[in-house]
């Protein structure tokens, strides 16, 4: 009830006229309420998967297959490159295989109990040419180390017990790409370190998604992402995550007490 009652009345005004919003409602009414930070399985779809946190996965469903936030048009329909960048469970990638099933797409996650967990939704779903990397994107390979949240906001910035993890500079990995599709990158605030590293290796994507993460207590990396979208000719496109009333005094988010802002950035050619 708790979740029906934060539903907007435009999103339940929508329920009656848009089916993937009425998708979305059941989901959100059959799952929402579930125990937080527990592993449970859901169906949707027709796909079976694990999620290892019930609320992040209604809200997952909602950008990913309600308002389809990763959806792009490719010059290849038959194989687009994706480079799924913070792939948590796979709900992404089951997004981009029914968008394009021969793309030819790799999977980044961090946190090793979620990426195996990747592994397992793939092949329940009989998804077995994605190649997973369970490593964090970074901009060495020296290894960092991670602090796991328990669902979809494991961060190298978080402030609880870290784990060290493998790491994997992607600017290598950018140019052995004669061309990038789609590089979608939701990797918990170390966005800014990465894409000031690839900066000089970008000109070979053609579509960008960044969500933006602004800790309280870190200086804010805003204008180094968009300066450096600008001198690689992208236009963008910028939405906030979570919309907050009177920010000159309500300066933290209300869902998350570390971070006063997060966006999402569509980047395009």
């Amino acid at each position: 009830m708790k979740l029906f009652l934060q539903l907007s009345f435009k999103q339940l005004f929508h329920y009656f006229t848009n089916p993937k919003q009425r998708q979305f409602i059941k989901i959100a009414l059959k799952y929402g309420n579930k125990p937080r930070y527990k592993n449970l399985k859901v169906n949707f779809k027709g796909y079976k998967i694990t999620v290892v946190d019930s609320l992040s996965f209604v809200w997952q469903y909602k950008d990913i297959f309600t308002d389809e936030i990763y959806r792009f048009e490719s010059n290849d329909n038959l194989k687009p490159v994706i480079y799924d960048c913070g792939a948590n469970v796979g709900t992404s990638c089951l997004f981009f295989k029914q968008l394009y099933p021969k793309a030819k797409i790799t999977a980044f996650e961090a946190d090793p109990n979620i990426a195996n967990i990747l592994k397992e939704n793939l092949k329940a779903n009989n998804i077995t040419d994605i190649e997973i990397i369970n490593k964090a994107v970074w901009v060495d390979n020296k290894g960092i180390e991670l602090c796991p949240d328990g669902a979809d906001g494991a961060s190298i910035f978080g402030n609880g017990n870290k784990i060290k993890i493998d790491s994997i500079r992607l600017k290598d990995l950018l140019e052995k790409e004669e061309k990038i599709d789609m590089l979608k990158m939701d990797i918990e605030g170390a966005e800014i370190d990465v894409i000031i590293d690839c900066q000089d290796k970008l000109l070979n994507v053609q579509n960008f998604f960044i969500e933006y993460h602004s800790f309280i207590d870190k200086k804010q990396g805003l204008s180094n992402i968009l300066t450096i979208l600008t001198k690689n000719n992208f236009r963008y496109f910028i939405e906030p995550v979570e919309k907050r009333k009177h920010p000159f005094i309500n300066k933290i988010n209300r869902n998350n007490k570390f971070m006063d802002m997060q966006l999402n950035i569509f980047a395009y050619r």
